[in-house]
C-alpha cells in the first residue's frame, strides 16, 4: 500500500478493505475531475493499493500511471476489469522514480496517508505540472473508533515524535504540510458505514482481514494480544443492531489542492 515500514500490507486481505472504500476513491477522482477534467489527462494513483482510485480515473479517460510498494496488491489490481488501461507499478511513493513534470493530478485513496508527510509531498509536488491537482482521502480522528480507540485504551497513545496516518485528518496539519508548493486547497467530509454481519464476522475482519490489525495483533505477546481482542470485541458490541449486524461510522476528509 505504501512505505510505510510498520505495516505488511499483503498480510491479512487488503482487498477485503479496498472493496469498503471503495465509493470514497471514486469521490476522490470526482472532486480533482471538478478542478481539471480527467479525459485525456495524465494522473498517478500513489500508494494506490488494489487500484480503484487509479481505475475510477482511467474510466473517465485519463491516462493512469499506479504505483505501489506492495507487489502483491498491484498483482490483484491487474486482474481487474479496466487495469489494461492502466500502467502499473511497484514503487515506493515517495520516491517513485518517474519522470518530474509528468502528471496533470494526482490522487489517493486513504493510501499516501500512511507515507512519511515531507517526502511524500516533495515527491507529488515533483511529479505534478505547475497547475496539477492533488486530491486524496484521509480517515479522521475519531475519539469514538472501534478500530482505533481500543488500541490506544490498551497499548497506549502512539509516540508523539514520527507520523501516523490520521494526522492527515486534521485540517490545520493538512494545511500546514502543503503550504509549500500547494495554493486553493479545498476540504471536504464524509462519513463512510462499516457493516458486518454478526460480532465475529467484525471480528474475523480484525484478525483475518485487515492488514493494519493483522500486523500488530502478530507482534502483541499472548497477554497484550488477548486484552486488545477483548478490548476490540467491547468496542464492537456497543455498535451491534437489533438484527446482530454491527454498524458503525467513521469520518473521512476528501483534500484537493493545485500545485503553485
Amino acid at each position: 500500500m505504501s512505505d510505510s515500514t510498520s505495516t505488511d500490507w499483503a498480510a491479512g486481505r487488503y482487498e477485503a478493505v479496498g472493496e469498503r472504500i471503495a465509493g470514497i476513491a471514486s469521490q476522490v477522482v470526482a472532486a480533482v475531475d471538478r478542478r481539471h477534467p480527467l479525459g485525456n489527462a495524465t494522473v498517478v494513483d500513489l500508494a494506490c493499493g488494489t487500484g480503484s482510485a487509479a481505475l475510477a480515473a482511467a474510466a473517465l479517460g485519463a491516462q493512469v500511471t499506479a504505483v505501489d510498494l506492495t507487489a502483491e496488491l498491484v498483482a490483484i489490481a491487474q486482474g481487474k476489469p479496466g487495469a489494461d488501461a492502466v500502467r502499473w507499478v511497484v514503487g515506493d511513493a515517495a520516491h517513485t522514480g518517474l519522470a518530474t513534470g509528468e502528471f496533470d493530478a494526482a490522487v489517493s485513496n486513504m493510501g499516501i496517508i500512511f507515507v512519511e508527510p515531507d517526502s511524500l509531498v516533495a515527491e507529488v509536488s515533483r511529479l505534478l505540472r505547475p497547475g496539477g491537482i492533488l486530491g486524496f482521502s484521509s480517515w479522521i480522528p475519531d475519539a469514538d473508533s472501534p478500530f482505533f480507540t481500543p488500541i490506544v485504551e490498551t497499548l497506549g497513545p502512539p509516540p508523539a515524535s514520527g507520523h501516523s496516518p490520521d494526522q492527515w485528518g486534521r485540517s490545520d496539519v493538512l494545511r500546514a504540510r502543503l503550504s509549500e508548493g500547494f495554493e486553493d486547497i479545498t476540504i471536504g467530509t464524509g462519513s463512510h458505514t462499516w457493516l458486518f454481519e454478526s460480532l465475529s464476522a467484525a471480528m474475523a475482519f480484525l484478525t483475518n482481514e485487515s492488514p493494519m490489525h493483522v500486523n500488530m495483533l502478530g507482534r502483541l505477546d499472548d497477554a497484550q494480544r488477548a486484552a486488545l481482542l477483548g478490548a476490540f470485541e467491547s468496542a464492537f458490541g456497543r455498535h451491534v443492531e437489533d438484527t446482530g449486524h454491527v454498524v458503525f461510522d467513521s469520518p473521512y476528509l476528501i483534500a484537493t489542492a493545485r500545485r503553485s
